[in-house]
């Protein structure tokens, strides 16, 4: 098994992944690929690594890179219809007029992340004035994992001290996603509001219980721990490693699909399970998240290294043949993610 670490932080793939604009959303190798733009989604996760490599290099080392990120968000909000577009073009045009559920949620919690914990005025007041114009729309989120995700941003949102219409919002959300996994909870081999296991799967079990412990209701935070247990059996393999459910999906009463597993799984696992470990303290979930940290180091089905520790880039997939070589932002910025929330996670008593 591999000895799991925390190297230092390291931006040179994630520096050489960006420009005046944004990140760049895919890569040919380790080199950025401008055919494909930019995306808001991976723009607002850029700006939660900021915030999270803030504790490590001090806010100076990252202030520029999360102004830009903001900027992005800025020029990306439609004012008439409440929603962020998504997909931007490599010479600055827009090629969408409104983007998915997903980027809006995703917009909103960079923001959070940004009002959460930045001691920076002028931006947290451009990040709290966006956030506030992008909260009616969220109210009308009907997809599971856009609702997850706006459930997390505003409860940091609401960790940081914001209230107004957030709270509101939450309760609204919340009740939502409970609701879908109200049905499901009894079905003791199917405990899943959908038919098939698709992408970031554990950000429904992570939301709900968040939203549980935020608004003290107990049962939503047990349901939330209990789908979590289930996903964290599905997910690791016969000898103890993390095995997540590759990009063919999984079909209820079908064969899971082995390959291509993406970071994206490794690190929404991870934050359920540190989610799930800060408000229970059961320690089953802080050696899962581990386990879920060692899947970049090599603890996988093919023993191979998934992120480069010394660049701070990350492989798109482990494939059935090895690695899918090219370095895209989401699965750099996933690397980058768990990292920084394992060395958090390690170091609590």
């Amino acid at each position: 098994m591999a000895d799991a670490q925390f190297p230092a932080v390291s931006r040179a793939h994630l520096d050489a992944m960006s420009d005046s604009i944004g990140v760049w959303q895919h890569a040919v190798g380790s080199m950025p690929n401008p055919a494909f733009g930019y995306c808001t989604d991976d723009v607002a996760r850029a700006l939660v690594v900021d915030v999270l490599h803030a504790r490590e290099l001090g806010w100076a080392s990252v202030a520029g890179s999360a102004d830009r990120s903001v900027r992005f968000l800025e020029d990306a909000f439609l004012p008439q219809s409440g929603s962020f577009r998504n997909f931007r073009a490599a010479d600055g045009d827009w090629l969408d007029a409104g983007g998915s559920e997903d980027s809006h949620a995703r917009a909103m919690a960079g923001l959070a992340a940004v009002m959460a914990e930045v001691g920076d005025p002028e931006l947290v007041g451009r990040a709290e004035r966006l956030f506030s114009l992008s909260l009616p729309a969220a109210r009308n989120l009907t997809s599971l994992r856009p609702v997850a995700a706006a459930i997390l941003a505003c409860d940091s949102a609401l960790e940081g001290g914001t209230d107004g219409d957030t709270k509101a919002v939450h309760r609204t959300l919340s009740a939502t996603l409970a609701a879908a996994f109200e049905g499901a909870a009894s079905v003791r081999d199917w405990p899943w509001p959908e038919p098939v296991v698709t992408y970031e799967n554990a950000i429904l079990p992570r939301a709900l219980v968040v939203a549980g412990s935020r608004m003290g209701d107990d049962r939503i935070v047990a349901a939330g721990c209990s789908v979590l247990d289930w996903l964290i059996a599905a997910q690791t393999s016969k000898d103890g490693m993390f095995a997540p459910i590759g990009n063919g999906w999984w079909p209820r009463g079908g064969e899971r699909s082995l390959f291509d597993q993406q970071p994206i799984e490794a690190t929404a696992t991870l934050l359920a399970e540190e989610a799930a470990f800060s408000i229970t303290r059961a320690e089953r979930y802080r050696g899962a998240a581990r386990m879920s940290y060692e899947w970049f180091l090599g603890d996988n089905l093919l023993g191979v290294p998934i992120a480069d520790a010394s660049s701070g880039g990350c492989f798109d997939a482990l494939t059935p043949q090895g690695v899918n070589v090219n370095q895209g932002a989401e699965s750099t910025l996933m690397w980058l993610t768990a990292l920084e929330h394992m060395r958090y996670l390690d170091a609590l008593t």
